[in-house]
């Protein structure tokens, strides 16, 4: 009987100290930089340094470019479908940029992160800015180019865009890097083996 009881205590002990414990949220890393400045190429660093860090999937109404999957590189959808996404509230965060919406799922996030899962989201500043409304302690990460002569040279070189789209980008270029002190931290990405260490180890830290 002692030890029928004794059992008993054990199991009653060990159930509130697990309804006293509560569950840790998981972190939100924003990456946000100009159009060429490298962040595709970072952010798929981190994602296969860190296998258990999720990828946010951001929805958008523009065409694929050469090599790029639905479900994997974007959910490619319809701008109908997407603006009724906007009425119902199905976008934690959403921008038209290059008259293309893109947008990230309210519910995706909410569902990774109340069960203690870390997701990497990469977005733009007018996104950055709405998501941090949503969720405060999100850590937010720019990626600067060392210049817009650089940067314009990797838009040239990448070979996706018209020459008129091209001066659309920088011109967005100058406005989102005159709003990089708005982030927590800055990685400046002149050379990409240096800016992956540093995005990785920064990641690292707030992980540990």
């Amino acid at each position: 009987m002692n030890r029928m009881i004794g059992r008993e205590l054990k199991t009653a002990r060990k159930e509130m100290a697990t309804r006293g414990v509560k569950k840790k949220n998981g972190l939100l890393f924003i990456i946000s930089a100009p159009s060429g400045a490298g962040k595709s190429t970072l952010c798929r660093a981190v994602r296969e340094r860190f296998a258990d860090l999720v990828y946010s999937i951001s929805y958008t109404t523009r065409p694929p470019r050469g090599g790029e999957q639905n479900g994997v590189d974007y959910h490619f959808i319809a701008k109908g479908e997407f603006e009724k996404g906007i009425a119902s509230g199905r976008w934690a965060e959403w921008a038209e940029v290059h008259d293309h919406y893109y947008g990230t799922s309210a519910e995706f996030l909410d569902g990774e992160l109340s069960v203690g899962r870390d997701i990497l989201l990469d977005i733009d500043i007018q996104g950055t800015r709405q998501i941090l409304q949503r969720y405060p302690d999100g850590v937010t990460i720019f990626i600067l180019p060392p210049s817009l002569e650089v940067l314009k040279s990797r838009l040239h070189f990448r070979d996706t865009d018209s020459p008129e789209v091209i001066a659309v980008r920088l011109k967005n270029a100058r406005e989102e890097i005159a709003q990089k002190d708005f982030y927590r931290h800055i990685i400046t990405n002149d050379r990409l083996a240096v800016a992956v260490a540093e995005l990785i180890t920064l990641i690292e830290k707030y992980r540990s």
